[in-house]
């Protein structure tokens, strides 16, 4: 139960934008929600939502109510380079990009009732570490003292 809309002419980072706000959601309220909203890319991904459900009920006989978006994903479709010439001579390149827009519906899974009763009591396992015993040296630094023994014999 998916839909695939290749190539269409927008980011693919300002679909993921409004494709974050509608991924998992039931299928009635994203329609209403990219109904309403302001960003170019929402008629596309309306246009991919409004495919797959279409597949859903109409191949496997599934209702709209009962569906959400089970997975959305945004991908980098081809790239179309252009050029702008600027000064000198030279020319600055401009890359229009595409998207891929994947959505694939599932079929909300039915609440069960909480069983409500008393809840398991969970023990904490305390773990002890051993630490291993410090070495004190008995010995001053030699080292750093013999440079200043020689200075003061010279």
């Amino acid at each position: 139960m998916k839909a695939v809309l290749r190539t269409v002419r927008i980011s693919p980072k300002k679909v993921n934008l409004v494709a974050g706000l509608v991924r998992g959601k039931p299928v009635e309220w994203a329609l209403d929600f990219l109904k309403f909203t302001p960003k170019s890319s929402a008629r596309p991904l309306m246009k991919t939502l409004q495919s797959a459900v279409a597949n859903a009920e109409e191949n496997f006989k599934q209702k709209r109510k009962d569906l959400y978006i089970s997975k959305l994903v945004i991908t980098e479709g081809p790239m179309l380079k252009r050029s702008r010439a600027v000064s000198r001579g030279r020319s600055h390149p401009i890359l229009k990009k595409t998207a891929h827009i994947w959505i694939e519906v599932a079929v909300m899974a039915a609440t069960e009732p909480e069983v409500k009763g008393k809840p398991e009591k969970k023990t904490k396992v305390v773990k002890t570490q051993k630490t291993a015993p410090t070495k004190t040296s008995t010995k001053k630094n030699e080292t750093a003292s013999a440079p200043e023994k020689e200075m003061q014999e010279a």
